[in-house]
């Protein structure tokens, strides 16, 4: 592939300005400095630097960020700052045939809520992450307002009964970790769905954290830090 091509397919603009920057002598290919932006490069394990930051090529993003609090999982965010300005411009610019360009959430995690967010470009990965036919758990640090009794986490792994639902929702897995601390592991993907199964059991979400998706579990990524996910990462994604 042409390197203004492979520029622009990971998100550093548009054919001009990628052509730009290769003819600047701003692109660099295994320590070289390269000047023609129509110059072929295989893609396998492709790794180039532009302006001093090294990157991959990589046919399509996936990403997994550490949300900290106060941040919205929205490109148009209303009152909180949005997630996407957690990340470098080219996997917020990655072309996409959608009119929504770059990485995209996941699923979505409340403001306040921190923990394991996973962004990609790829939509059908969106798709069988997030559809509940797929039942992917994700594991939730809860702390309550109220103390946590064994009748509580029994109602949670039987089921309780939503305001917008009549079915019941039951956690696939439920632990006390300590008097204020439980350990949540759902399988569907409702709105505030942790929160609303607490109050269903008279109890309150003081602060709530995800730590793990399927069989990948957040590791000492900084809050607000980001890496991309290696191909170990995506095996234990699968359900």
């Amino acid at each position: 592939m042409r390197l203004e091509d492979i520029l622009f397919s990971q998100g550093f603009g548009t054919r001009r300005v990628c052509a730009g920057l290769v003819q600047q002598g701003y692109v660099q290919v295994k320590g070289e400095t390269i000047t023609d932006s129509g110059e072929f490069f295989e893609l396998e394990d492709l790794h180039f630097n532009v302006q001093g930051t090294e990157w991959p090529f990589k046919e399509h993003a996936y990403v997994l960020l550490n949300k900290p609090a106060g941040t919205e999982c929205s490109q148009k965010p209303s009152t909180w700052p949005s997630i996407y300005t957690l990340l470098p411009a080219p996997l917020r610019q990655r072309p996409q045939k959608a009119a929504v360009q770059g990485v995209q959430a996941v699923g979505r995690l409340d403001q306040d809520t921190t923990g394991l967010l996973l962004l990609t470009d790829d939509g059908k990965f969106i798709h069988k992450m997030s559809s509940p036919k797929h039942h992917v758990p994700k594991v939730y640090e809860v702390t309550t307002k109220h103390p946590i009794t064994p009748d509580m986490v029994d109602k949670l792994l039987s089921g309780v009964v939503l305001d917008d639902d009549p079915k019941p929702v039951k956690a696939a897995a439920c632990e006390a970790l300590g008097e204020l601390h439980l350990r949540l592991t759902l399988t569907e993907g409702k709105y505030h769905q942790v929160k609303r199964m607490l109050a269903a059991v008279g109890n309150r979400v003081e602060a709530l954290h995800r730590s793990q998706i399927g069989g990948l579990v957040l590791d000492d990524l900084a809050p607000g830090q980001w890496r991309w996910l290696t191909d170990a990462d995506l095996a234990l994604l699968k359900p």
